[in-house]
Parts: structure tokens; C-alpha cells; sequence
């Protein structure tokens, strides 16, 4: 005969498998900097251990609510949390906007690593500044201009958008045709 388990049983393996072990030590970025910290859950409220100096604090909150409430010792605070992408976090406390990580010290190590992503060179681009339809192309491939010189006029929301040179060059390409829908940030021409 196979033994059928009681629910007591039942309920006390899903219990097993659903714990979560949450992690204790962490490294927060903020602002470029490393800081390590480590919480630690003591009774109903975290033991939070940050450069050689330890606090007990309290609060009630959950990921994904918008204020967190704490009290560290006799002092209580109120900041305002948005999650970002990631392990992200956007803080307002005060008046004063910080972005935050929270990764494990592994990940920090990691992401130490990895080489910085550098902007593109746009400089010689002139591109959409908003989604539209490109209504005319003022100039012609190999034609000098000069800043402030009309380039391209970009209709968006009935309003027509004269797009001007910012400086003076020469038109190397034109990649896009009047008629055109353009998306934001679209390439329109090429200067050389």
C-alpha cells in the first residue's frame, strides 16, 4: 500500500520548498559609490551594519509601496522609493534625488568589471526630434550650409518643426525622403 500524506504533511513540504532565504549582506551604489551593508532580521525589527557601525531599525514596509517609513533608534524618517529597472531604485528624501543599487557583493564586484557604455557620436546626424512626417528637405546632398540654415521641416501634431543646421558644414547624405513617418531620434541626413 502506498502511504498518502496528510495535509498537515503536505502543507509542511510546500512550506519547505516556498521558503525564501533572504540574503544578509548587500552592496549598495549610490551615487557611483560602494557602500557595503548588512541586514540582519533581529526580533520584529533589522540589525543594519554599515562602516563599522551598527543600528537597529524598524518599519513596515513592502517592496512596492512608494514611502517607506523607518525609525532608526530615535530618529524617524520618510523617503520616497520608485523602482527602476534592475536592482534600481530612485530615493527622495528631503528634497535631495539619489539612484540606487541594491546588489549582492558579487554582482557589485561584476558590474565593476564591465566596461562603461559610451553615448553615440550623433554630431554628424541630424535626427527626428519626435515622432512625425518629414515634410519637406530643405537642402541637397554635397550642398554647403551655414548654422541656423533650414534643413528639414518635421510635421508633428499639426505643428510644422523647422530644423535648423547648428553650425556650418556640408550635407554628406540624405537618408530620409520627404513623405517619410519618422520615428524619434530617426536618422534624417548626414553631415560630413
Amino acid at each position: 500500500m502506498i502511504p498518502i500524506p496528510t495535509l498537515q504533511q503536505t502543507a509542511e513540504q510546500l512550506m519547505a520548498k516556498a521558503a525564501i532565504e533572504i540574503p544578509e549582506d548587500y552592496t549598495v551604489l549610490l551615487d557611483d559609490h560602494r557602500y557595503p551593508v548588512a541586514v540582519r532580521p533581529e526580533g520584529g525589527a533589522y540589525r543594519i551594519e554599515f562602516e563599522a557601525e551598527s543600528r537597529v531599525a524598524t518599519t513596515d514596509w513592502q517592496p512596492g509601496q512608494a514611502l517607506l517609513r523607518a525609525r532608526v533608534e530615535q530618529h524617524v524618517a520618510t523617503v520616497q522609493i520608485e523602482r527602476l529597472p534592475g536592482a534600481s531604485f530612485r530615493i527622495l528624501h528631503g528634497g535631495v534625488v539619489r539612484r540606487a543599487q541594491v546588489l549582492s557583493p558579487r554582482a557589485a564586484e561584476l558590474l565593476a568589471l564591465m566596461p562603461e557604455k559610451k553615448a553615440p557620436d550623433t554630431s554628424r546626424l541630424l535626427l527626428s526630434p519626435m515622432p512625425g512626417l518629414l515634410s519637406s528637405v530643405a537642402v541637397t546632398q554635397g550642398q554647403d550650409i551655414k548654422a541656423g540654415e533650414p534643413l528639414a521641416v518635421v510635421e508633428a501634431m499639426k505643428m510644422e518643426n523647422v530644423l535648423r543646421a547648428e553650425r556650418d558644414g556640408r550635407i554628406a547624405r540624405i537618408r530620409a525622403n520627404p513623405g517619410d513617418s519618422l520615428a524619434v531620434d530617426q536618422v534624417i541626413l548626414e553631415f560630413e
